[in-house]
């Protein structure tokens, strides 16, 4: 199944492409709602009560005037929405992989259905015999035999 998920991933043909848009398109919001609403919150709680939008480690401290006014803006760099959007294309990549394998499993079904042989009918059969027959006997009847 990883050595399919790879050729996948790597090789894609213009089928596989198409059905990753449509898929894409079609169920990218329910991706995204069953990662923020479903996994995260469980995940969050067991790994601290954090919300992982909100996760970030910080650079530099904003700095504020005697006024209260940001002078030095604080810099962050966000992670927990990066982990977050990293779930989202995780669910997404195995529900298309899954589409694709059964589409490929689907299409090779029907080309070895094409591939089964039909059996000769009876009368070609012998038709195909006296015609063999009859060029035996005009070997034999040649001069010189």
């Amino acid at each position: 199944m990883f050595k399919e998920f790879k050729e996948f991933a790597i090789k894609g043909s213009v089928i596989d492409m198409a059905v990753g848009f449509i898929i894409g398109a079609a169920s990218g919001k329910v991706v995204t709602s069953m990662v923020n609403d479903i996994i995260m919150p469980p995940l969050g709680y067991f790994l601290g009560k954090v919300k992982f939008s909100d996760l970030k480690a910080t650079i530099l401290h904003e700095k504020l005037g005697q006024d209260g006014e940001v002078i030095q803006p604080e810099i962050v760099i966000s992670y927990g929405n990066f982990l977050q959007v990293t779930v989202d294309f995780l669910i997404m990549a195995v529900v298309l992989f899954l589409v694709v394998k059964l589409f490929n499993m689907l299409k090779r079904r029907a080309e070895d259905e094409k591939v089964t042989s039909v059996p000769t009918p009876r009368d070609i059969e012998l038709l195909a015999k006296i015609n063999d027959s009859l060029a035996q006997i005009n070997e034999n009847t040649k001069p010189g035999n």
